[in-house]
């Protein structure tokens, strides 16, 4: 396992597993984790006992062109979750640009086979929070821009485009740790329901002593679902193809930007909504 360290002001804010280890049956890929608040909190979770297949924060697709590069079962129409032996994985190819706040690089998203079906380039990077939250936030903003590196058009579907109510992950993904008396809520309402599934400018999860706010960086990110599940764990993903499947044709690209605000202590909206903004 290979990994680089991202700091602010001299302290480590997150670390970058580019060269993971993991079995085959969790889709191996880079990951952020851990990602620390400046105070030092863990704000992330990796390979956790009910879902070892989920990473920190990443970025993955249940399903792409039958292959699974998100780990764990596969979601069949008619049947529901199966044990399929179609994992994909994520390899790193070249460093485009490192420093201690940002890092860049190509990576290539192989078949079972090791056949091409995606490049990627993926850019992280991390700056401090001005105003009046200085010292205590910082912005944390993953891009990627996945092209079709196969000679054939490409299908994106996620879980909910098949069929299962609900599942509709694929694109950016945060796993959380485990913590009680967190709350979610949105710019869509206090809750879940108001968001998971619709677009919204923001979404925040508020634990004790940590507070994220996840928000859109550019306009196509904007108009993409929200996944968001505080039952039995902490996730919020961003999701590409949610009711319908999306369709890349051979050399087409798709880019897509969800910034992080990671922040000590508890928010409320009224401190989010400004933050957000």
């Amino acid at each position: 396992m290979a990994t680089e360290v991202l700091r602010l002001d001299g302290r480590e804010v997150a670390s970058y597993v580019w060269q993971p280890k993991a079995p085959a049956s969790s889709s191996p890929r880079p990951f952020l984790h851990p990602v620390r608040t400046l105070a030092g909190r863990t704000v992330t979770d990796a390979v956790p006992d009910s879902h070892p297949h989920q990473f920190g924060i990443g970025v993955a697709f249940p399903d792409l062109d039958g292959v699974n590069f998100w780990g764990g079962r596969t979601f069949v129409t008619g049947h529901g979750p199966a044990w399929l032996d179609n994992h994909g994985s994520q390899r790193h190819e070249r460093w485009l640009g490192r420093s201690e706040t940002s890092l860049s690089h190509a990576l290539r998203w192989l078949g079972p086979d090791d056949g091409l079906l995606l490049h990627e380039r993926r850019t992280i990077t991390c700056t401090p929070v001005d105003g009046p939250f200085h010292g205590a936030v910082w912005s944390l903003a993953v891009r990627t821009q996945l092209t079709n590196g196969a000679e054939r058009a490409l299908v994106m579907r996620s879980s909910a485009a098949k069929g299962r109510v609900g599942a509709g992950y694929g694109g950016f993904f945060w796993r959380g740790p485990n913590v009680t008396g967190a709350a979610v809520f949105s710019a869509a309402g206090e809750g879940v329901e108001p968001v998971h599934g619709r677009s919204a400018a923001w979404v925040a999860v508020a634990a004790p002593e940590w507070t994220l706010v996840f928000r859109p960086g550019d306009e196509d990110t904007a108009q993409d679902p929200w996944f968001v599940r505080a039952r039995d764990y902490l996730g919020v993903g961003s999701c590409v193809a949610w009711a319908e499947p999306l369709v890349l044709e051979p050399g087409e690209a798709i880019s897509r930007t969800v910034v992080v605000l990671v922040a000590d202590g508890r928010l409320t909206a009224e401190d989010v909504a400004r933050l957000a903004t």
